[in-house]
């Protein structure tokens, strides 16, 4: 039992610092300009939109806090370590906002690939997906990005965006996908896009002109 325990620490401690990595990356990546966006021919589709002007809040807050807590404490050491916690968290934000918007979705010719910044990349063949439709769904939660939701055919993976999504691939058979949880078998694959339209007017297009070469 002590030996799962530990096990289990040791797993979630690596979790989280190659998260953090993920997260420097992502704000290296950004500040340089440079988005992962796939290959030449891919079509990128961000996400991020509705949720960056509360984020930009929570950074300019996080920014005040650490102003005024090194003005108000008078204490050199209690201030000195105040300061680097809140320099650290404040960069840790501005990563996250970095990689939800250095690591969009990429319509490419191959495959989709859905993201939710450095944390969640789900890829799929397009042989694989059926159809993609536009339909705006409110998750079961808005805590978890990455949610499953039973079907009648099996398990709809849902990668949200504010507790929101509004793009459904959904795949002409069960399939495995890789996932930061581990591997999954699903029938569908719901995601968030600021631009659900164009995105499902460019799948259909890709999807139509497979079907025209397999015929």
């Amino acid at each position: 039992m002590a030996d799962l325990s530990l096990a289990r620490l040791y797993a979630l401690a690596k979790h989280a610092v190659v998260f953090e990595l993920r997260l420097y990356r992502s704000l290296v990546r950004w500040v340089c300009r440079r988005p992962d966006l796939g290959g030449h021919d891919d079509v990128p589709f961000t996400y991020a939109r509705s949720v960056t002007p509360v984020m930009w809040l929570w950074i300019f807050a996080s920014g005040t806090e650490v102003a005024v807590v090194h003005i108000l404490v008078p204490w050199d050491g209690v201030r000195i370590a105040l300061l680097v916690v809140g320099i650290w968290g404040l960069v840790w934000m501005v990563g996250l906002l970095a990689s939800l918007r250095v690591y969009p979705h990429v319509l490419g010719r191959a495959t989709l690939r859905v993201r939710h910044g450095a944390s969640h990349s789900i890829t799929l063949p397009w042989d694989a997906i059926a159809s993609v439709t536009h339909n705006r769904k409110d998750l079961d939660s808005s805590v978890w990005t990455l949610q499953q939701r039973e079907t009648e055919h099996g398990v709809d993976l849902q990668v949200g965006v504010s507790g929101q999504v509004n793009v459904h691939a959904r795949l002409r058979e069960p399939t495995t996908v890789s996932t930061a949880k581990g591997p999954m078998e699903i029938v569908e694959l719901s995601f968030f896009a600021d631009e659900p339209r164009a995105l499902v007017a460019d799948a259909r297009t890709i999807l139509a002109a497979q079907t025209r070469e397999q015929c």
